[in-house]
């Protein structure tokens, strides 16, 4: 795979000029237990130097990534919903936590997430719920604090540091799969030009830079590409004004 990183390049060089300086995360979904995929995920973080907000499922963690993610300070648990599963009729995008059955039994669940994975992974855990599909209903995520949670995550820039009192908005802008399509890496260009706007919005005020900029990845479906594409970019962005940015352990 070859790319063209001039456009990031480009709006990377008039950050470092201005004196602008990036919070950068990383969140990767879908995790269960321990595998050979993640094992890259974690040597790749390690030699980035980027924790990894690893989003659990929490009905069917498997107690061997307990004790894979206890040894290894830079893989950060958070809750990844409940079951991952979908509840939207036929027609409507998938979703878990929008309001496609009662209220309580929704809140239930988002509590029954937090309770297993403090359970499994104490304090460890950080207090970040993670909506499968990022989609969650405002009812819902208004019941979060109550139930355990200091940060919401889910896609595209925020647009407010809270997405509900003593609930945090921590999201993720750039997903490198295309999964609309071949399910591989979407084209480089594309996501490279997606990336310098979404840095460009920052830097002229159209954005929330205080907002950490997340990459969203996803281990176990990664293909070469889709490996060496998440590499480089955030390689490229801590080469320029970026630093690292990670949730406190609670």
């Amino acid at each position: 795979m070859t790319a063209d990183w001039s456009p990031l390049t480009a709006e990377l060089a008039i950050w470092q000029q201005q004196g602008l300086t990036l919070p950068l995360w990383w969140r990767d979904d879908d995790a269960i237990s321990s595998t050979p995929q993640l094992d890259r995920l974690s040597a790749m973080s390690d030699k980035l130097g980027v924790p990894v907000h690893l989003a659990v499922i929490p009905r069917d963690v498997e107690i061997g990534l307990v004790d894979y993610v206890s040894a290894r300070s830079n893989l950060i648990p958070v809750v990844h919903g409940w079951a991952h599963k979908n509840h939207a009729p036929k027609g409507e995008k998938k979703s878990e936590f929008r309001l496609h059955r009662p209220l309580p039994e929704i809140i239930q669940n988002a509590r029954s997430g937090a309770l297993r994975m403090r359970t499994l992974f104490a304090d460890q855990l950080c207090p970040m719920f993670v909506p499968p599909w990022n989609r969650i209903a405002p009812e819902v995520v208004n019941e979060l604090p109550a139930a355990g949670y200091r940060i919401l995550s889910t896609a595209t820039p925020r647009t407010s540091p809270q997405a509900a009192p003593a609930l945090e908005q921590i999201n993720t802008h750039l997903d490198p799969i295309d999964w609309r399509g071949t399910r591989g890496l979407a084209a480089p260009e594309t996501l490279i030009a997606k990336t310098a706007q979404l840095l460009r919005d920052r830097r002229e005020g159209r954005a929330d830079n205080a907002e950490p900029f997340g990459v969203l990845t996803h281990h176990l479906v990664h293909d070469e590409d889709i490996w060496a594409f998440s590499h480089d970019l955030l390689h490229r962005l801590l080469e320029g004004p970026g630093y690292v940015w990670s949730v406190a352990r609670d």
